[in-house]
């Protein structure tokens, strides 16, 4: 969440006119991510996040906004879509499509706990559940097609070793057999800056713009790869099996999601690294930039591939405890 489009407070207040949000008091931009134009808006109602979608068309955005509000209305604690008076959650700021959500409580962390991936296995398998019925559905913008075609960006800018992992990967990846997996809506980014924590309790799950519809396994293996991993990428047992255990809890793995578990962890580390990789090397140009080190994500994968088998044994023997 960087700023990319520039807003000033004049703009904003007229803008403000078409919601019931009273006068503008104070306008921040927010330095973090990589993505998106985000200010923090307080107004005499209250604290609001202003979000200009640079990426996004207009098309593509009530799926995430929409998504929001109904994971909102069932218990899910995330940002709620403040509606205009038209009773629209989407409208167009300095000719990009934005919109403005609800600012909760708490903070993001840097410094991961035992009981805070407890806390983040337990709310990402509700997340799932509650999601299966919403009637919208987007596909994954990160999936197998993007991997490969970045892949292929990047790929003459790394060093021989770095080219020999990416090109067996993508090798690897395209054999593992994952169509029979649950599917749903997953958060498809959940990060430590994109959960909020209050009291050593979740209190939000922000950032839903690369939400879609994908393996539910997928989403756990995100979340584990930055939740649970030491500086050096190998995964910190004690935390991983906080967050599998506490996700089982609510939603039981089945026997396929155990057999696919460790591919798609490496699948998760391969779609950021080379995500990071492209933001690096073609930059998008912004007023305020938070780039992502790519090196901790090529770390990661290194060992997920490397330690493939203890991964495999340490989901073994969660799911008989």
């Amino acid at each position: 969440m960087s700023v990319f489009t520039t807003v000033s407070p004049d703009q904003l207040s007229q803008w403000l006119r078409a919601y019931p949000l009273g006068e503008l008091l104070d306008l921040q931009g927010i330095a973090s991510g990589i993505t998106n134009t985000n200010y923090f808006v307080t107004t005499t109602t209250g604290r609001y996040v202003l979000t200009l979608f640079e990426k996004n068309s207009a098309d593509e955005l009530p799926y995430f906004l929409d998504l929001m509000g109904y994971l909102a209305e069932r218990g899910i604690p995330c940002p709620r879509p403040v509606l205009s008076y038209d009773g629209e959650n989407l409208s167009e700021l300095n000719g990009k499509p934005a919109s403005l959500v609800s600012c909760l409580r708490g903070h993001s962390i840097d410094t991961a706990t035992v009981e805070h991936c407890a806390e983040v296995g337990r709310v990402l398998a509700e997340m799932h559940l509650a999601g299966r019925a919403f009637p919208s559905h987007m596909p994954n913008s990160r999936g197998n097609a993007w991997r490969i075609e970045t892949a292929s960006r990047v790929m003459q800018l790394l060093n021989a070793e770095d080219q020999a992992m990416l090109r067996d990967e993508l090798a690897f990846e395209a054999e593992l057999p994952l169509e029979d997996l649950p599917h749903g809506v997953i958060h498809a980014d959940l990060f430590r800056d994109n959960v909020l924590i209050e009291d050593d309790l979740l209190s939000g799950v922000i950032d839903f713009y690369y939400a879609c519809n994908d393996i539910l396994l997928y989403d756990v293996a995100i979340a584990v790869n930055d939740w649970c991993s030491a500086e050096g990428g190998e995964l910190d047992q004690a935390r991983l099996r906080a967050l599998l255990q506490s996700y089982h809890d609510v939603r039981p793995f089945n026997d396929a999601e155990h057999a696919a578990w460790t591919g798609l962890l490496r699948i998760a580390a391969l779609r950021f690294w080379l995500s990071r990789l492209h933001d690096m090397h073609f930059p998008q140009q912004g007023e305020i930039i938070h780039a992502k080190d790519p090196d901790f994500f090529r770390r990661i994968l290194h060992k997920r591939i490397a330690q493939q088998q203890a991964i495999a044994g340490i989901w073994v023997e969660q799911q008989h405890r």
